[in-house]
């Protein structure tokens, strides 16, 4: 499994106040945050998914009414959504074995990281989808490398059938595991002509059970190669 080529590296966006990050925002669409890794591009991560939106648009005032999920992300911590490429965790042993010690209701949080700047992912609510129209559910999940790191696996887990995202917190008993992968060297992938992505992505197929109907998360969990850094990342989707 051996994808395409060029791009590097990123320049970086330092954490600022609310009110600094909101009025430079106004002006600017979009700088790069420091520690970069990357994200599920497609179908979006529900950070990357809130910033393609509303990138340039964080004061519009529709956007509590027409996305209040990232709205309410928004109120939270704004980081939560300008640091779209870093919901990850550390941590010595930490594994598939045990959930990589991430507790039912942070999933997709990665368990609290950052000092809780990413709880705000983890609220239940009409998150906004990726529809998935194929009749045996299949789909693939593209994961942006931004700073080029590899990786040693990718685990994507599917919501199971009966499981409601708008109506309860996602817990590991909710979800069946889909694919395991093998390892992905840094220059492996396809470079992304957006200005905002400059690394490689690495797209895989995967599917869910033919009964799936409606809205349903996907979660993707990411190690860097060689390193003991791991990414979580829910993706909304809606099967029909």
């Amino acid at each position: 499994m051996r994808p395409a080529d060029p791009e590097r590296s990123r320049s970086w966006l330092s954490r600022g106040s609310v009110v600094a990050l909101a009025t430079a925002l106004c002006t600017v669409p979009w700088t790069a945050p420091a520690h970069a890794h990357g994200t599920v591009i497609d179908p979006a991560s529900r950070n990357y998914s809130c910033w393609l939106r509303w990138a340039d648009d964080w004061q519009n005032p529709a956007l509590a009414a027409q996305d209040p999920m990232c709205w309410q992300a928004w109120q939270d911590d704004p980081d939560a959504l300008l640091l779209w490429d870093q919901v990850s965790k550390t941590g010595a042993g930490i594994g598939p074995y045990n959930n990589w010690n991430v507790p039912d209701g942070q999933l997709c949080s990665a368990g609290g990281a950052a000092g809780g700047r990413y709880d705000s992912l983890d609220a239940v609510g009409s998150w906004h989808p990726t529809v998935i129209t194929d009749p045996w559910d299949n789909f693939t999940v593209s994961v942006h490398d931004s700073a080029m790191h590899g990786a040693d696996y990718y685990w994507i887990y599917v919501s199971r059938p009966g499981y409601d995202p708008t109506a309860e917190p996602l817990s590991w008993d909710d979800l069946e595991l889909t694919l395991t992968t093998g390892s992905y060297e840094p220059d492996w992938g396809a470079p992304s002509p957006e200005p905002h992505l400059p690394g490689r992505t690495n797209t895989v197929w995967t599917n869910a059970s033919t009964d799936h109907s409606g809205p349903a998360v996907v979660l993707t969990v990411w190690k860097l190669a060689d390193q003991d850094e791991f990414h979580f990342l829910c993706s909304d989707v809606l099967f029909s």
